[in-house]
Order: C-alpha cells, then sequence, then structure tokens
C-alpha cells in the first residue's frame, strides 16, 4: 500500500490567550509506524485529540487517507477509519473481557442501534471478538470482568478495542505507561503484532519502546515540531539532544 495515512497542514490549537500548538505539519505514510515524542508539556496528548477530534482545530487543515476531515465529529472520525486509546484506561469495568470486545466489533460490522437483534446469536461479531481476544492473549480471561484484569491486561484489552472495530489507522496514547520492563516488552511484542499491516501513530515516554518500535519519529517541543526522522537521524540530532533527549528519563511525559 501506498499514500499518506494523516496529513496535517498548519495545525494549531489555542485555549484562550495560551497556544498549545503552534502550526504543526506532518505527513505519515500508509502503513507507517510513527512515533511522537517531546518533554512534558510539549502538547503531544492536545495533538492527538486534535487528530481524533475530541478537541477543534483552531486553524489548519487535518486530512486522514487523503479526504479532509477538520471539523468532524470524533464518532465521524471513527467510521473513516481511525481508533485511538487514551493515557488513562477507558474499559466497561463490569462487563468481561469478550462482552468489551464485542461492543467494539459491534458497529463494524453493520450493526446499528437495534431491537431485534440477540447479541447472542450475532456470529460473525462473536467470530470477531474471539479472534481479537486470541490476538491479546486473552482468551483464558474471556468472562473476567475487565475491573479486575490486572492494570497490563487492562491496556491490552484497551488495545484490543482499539483495534477491534477494523481501524486501520490507530493512535496510542502511551501504551506502555505504568509497566514494568517484562509488561513492556510483551506489550511491544502486542503492538507490532495486532498493528501489523495498518498505520500506527504513538505518543510514548519509554525511549526503548520509541526507538525499538517506531519507523520514524517527530519530536514536538512547546507545540512545534523541531525534528522529524528515523530513530537513527533523531538520536543523533544535536537539537532534539538539547531539547529533550539529552534530559529524557524513563518517569518523563505526563503531557498537559
Amino acid at each position: 500500500m501506498s499514500g499518506v495515512a494523516l496529513r496535517l497542514q498548519g495545525v494549531q490549537k489555542s485555549f484562550g490567550k495560551s497556544a498549545i500548538i503552534r502550526g504543526v505539519d506532518l505527513e505519515v505514510p500508509v502503513g507507517e509506524r510513527h512515533a511522537i515524542i517531546g518533554p512534558n508539556g510539549a502538547g503531544k496528548s492536545t495533538l492527538f485529540n486534535l487528530i481524533s477530534a475530541r478537541f477543534p482545530v483552531s486553524t489548519g487543515r487535518i486530512e486522514l487517507k487523503g479526504h479532509d476531515v477538520t471539523g468532524l465529529k470524533p464518532f465521524e472520525i471513527n467510521r473513516r477509519g481511525l481508533s485511538r486509546s487514551f493515557q488513562i484506561t477507558n474499559l466497561f469495568h463490569n462487563l468481561s473481557v469478550f462482552e468489551n470486545l464485542r461492543c467494539a466489533v459491534l458497529w463494524s460490522l453493520g450493526y446499528r442501534y437495534s431491537f431485534w437483534h440477540r447479541l447472542a446469536g450475532l456470529r460473525d461479531v462473536r467470530r470477531q471478538a474471539e479472534q481479537v481476544m486470541e490476538e491479546l492473549g486473552l482468551a483464558k480471561r474471556r468472562d473476567t470482568p475487565a475491573g479486575i484484569l490486572s492494570y497490563a491486561e487492562q491496556r491490552a484489552l484497551e488495545i484490543g478495542i482499539t483495534i477491534a472495530g477494523g481501524a486501520d489507522v490507530i493512535l496510542l496514547d502511551e501504551p506502555t505507561a505504568g509497566m514494568s520492563n517484562t509488561e513492556t516488552e510483551d506489550a511491544v511484542a502486542l503492538i507490532r503484532r495486532v498493528t501489523e499491516g495498518k498505520t500506527l501513530m504513538m505518543v510514548e515516554h519509554d525511549m526503548g519502546v520509541v526507538f525499538g518500535l517506531a519507523d520514524r519519529i517527530s519530536v514536538l517541543v512547546y507545540g512545534q515540531i523541531i525534528a522529524t526522522g528515523t530513530p537513527a537521524e533523531i538520536r543523533a540530532n544535536a537539537e532534539v539532544q538539547e531539547a529533550y533527549l539529552g534530559t529524557a528519563h524513563a518517569g518523563d511525559d505526563g503531557d498537559e
């Protein structure tokens, strides 16, 4: 596949008199794994909120797969093939692992608000939810309420919900935050596996994850991208070292 999955042109966001995103231009090719890094308060989560339409842009243009999506609502962006996760785990805690995934699958398979479909009888929904559950390694937790899963399992389930609807552009906001080294390794393997053939854009504080997973990296500082390149190019960039990498540490990045 070729083309541009995401294109940002002159994107700006202000809250009152405070400019948070100050003119971002960025292209993410189809199938690329692209990481956004930067110091605390750089605007990384705000940028994700603009792309996913949680916040409206102040000025500028956002394109998804060649179509202008500036000003659309979040559900309209999602229906056009973009899905995202959040820093804070966002699950139906009283529903089981399977039920959470089934909710994510329903709309993508064409089931709208309907009073005459029994969920238990929707074989295609059950099949797709179970397939995602297997990919996540959560099949043994099928009937476990999401609220009593371990933290790492909850993060894995959220990634599963993000990809279960069939979106081909995935935004992950700090997917390994709060994980141990072993859990992080498992999460990276999971992300690599479930985003194969998709476009991935992620905000991540763990530089080991970033440099090991991303095809390209963009560095956001004070609401502006100061560099974009391969991991090797970013690692060698003197401006990036001064602005961020030289002072980066494992506890970085609470963002706004």
